[in-house]
């Protein structure tokens, strides 16, 4: 039974009430921490793609801060996904699990803390993807895993020294069977004048084998607690629209509805990279906003429990046909190392 649960799993699914942190042993196993002081206006992301190649393991690192737009990310030879637990490791430059994350990218990018505080997904039965979870083959899979915490020690970013003590705390884990979708659109953001507010979606081109659809997922932790996701294509379907600098969803269920409305101008943003998994390296196919603004409101039959606006949220839109595009633009492929310009 237990080898026939693994094979399952090395599918990129999960069954019902099963545990989605451990590596399932598909082409890519991501994993991305986001630190917010709403006090100072600072955003710190920290995030590490383990890689499986033909000739082993390699993975995607890369630290950013907002707002003095520091970006360091590598394409570093090793990697390694925790196949029992969560863990994300890369030699000496990347470790983190539950508790704990650090980052060594050179004397000018690191990053040092402790999780403390922690609050974990709450639900049991499915994780951020839904029933999607348990489709196998899926190209990609989402699922954010702490929906809140606090952070003990600091950063360093370019020539700054930031303290973390406080900082609120997200992270998510996101993995498929080639890597990333051809296109996809995300967001995040805690800092509302609620503390236990929590807002995050993912959505993209998602396929299986010849079968292809678009998804969306709508995760809100309301103040009181509750948790709301929205991402079944018939009993709660979700809209998105989405550009550049704009992200508009709509979700609802039969009882629930979910509108985010966001907003970070393109000169703002910075541009992560994308792994190719099977080609050992890394392309620059991600903008993503680290102080944007989104206002969330959700109603219940009509009527309107919670809003909130926040100016420190994540918002991301990314696709590999473009970052291909930039590539062949550029002339070599493109090992986002240092960080590219925004295109225009």
């Amino acid at each position: 039974m237990s080898r026939l649960l693994d094979r399952y799993r090395a599918t990129g699914a999960d069954l019902p009430f099963g545990d989605l942190l451990p590596a399932h042993g598909v082409a890519m196993e991501g994993y991305f921490w986001r630190f917010t002081l709403p006090e100072t206006g600072r955003v710190v992301i920290a995030l590490c793609g383990v890689n499986r190649a033909a000739d082993g393991h390699w993975a995607t690192l890369g630290l950013a801060g907002h707002p003095n737009g520091f970006l360091r990310t590598a394409a570093h030879p090793t990697g390694r996904a925790d196949p029992h637990r969560l863990g994300a490791h890369a030699g000496d430059a990347f470790r983190g699990d539950r508790d704990s994350l650090r980052v060594d990218l050179g004397p000018d990018a690191r990053l040092d803390v402790r999780i403390t505080n922690p609050t974990p997904w709450p639900r049991r039965g499915f994780g951020g993807s839904g029933v999607f979870q348990s489709v196998p083959g899926l190209n990609q899979y989402w699922h954010p895993w702490l929906l809140g915490g606090l952070a003990e020690g600091h950063a360093v970013l370019g020539g700054q020294e930031w303290d973390l003590d406080g900082a609120r705390v997200y992270a998510e884990k996101n993995w498929g069977r080639g890597g990333f979708p051809d296109s996809w659109w995300w967001g995040q953001a805690q800092d509302f004048a609620e503390p236990g507010a929590c807002v995050a979606f993912a959505g993209g081109q998602v396929s299986a084998g010849p079968l292809r659809t678009e998804a969306t997922a709508v995760v809100v932790r309301l103040p009181d607690g509750r948790l709301l996701r929205l991402v079944h294509p018939v009993l709660s379907p979700v809209r998105a629209d989405v550009t550049d600098e704009h992200w508009i969803l709509h979700g609802r269920s039969p009882n629930w509805s979910v509108d985010i409305e966001g907003h970070g101008p393109l000169d703002d943003a910075h541009v992560l990279p994308v792994p190719l998994p099977a080609e050992r390296r890394n392309v620059a196919g991600a903008i993503e906003h680290l102080g944007a603004r989104m206002r969330v409101t959700v109603r219940r039959r009509g009527r309107e429990v919670w809003s909130g606006q926040s100016t420190l949220a994540a918002l991301e839109h990314g696709g590999l046909e473009r970052s291909r595009a930039e590539a062949v633009r550029r002339g070599a492929p493109a090992d986002a190392t240092d960080a590219p310009p925004v295109p225009r």
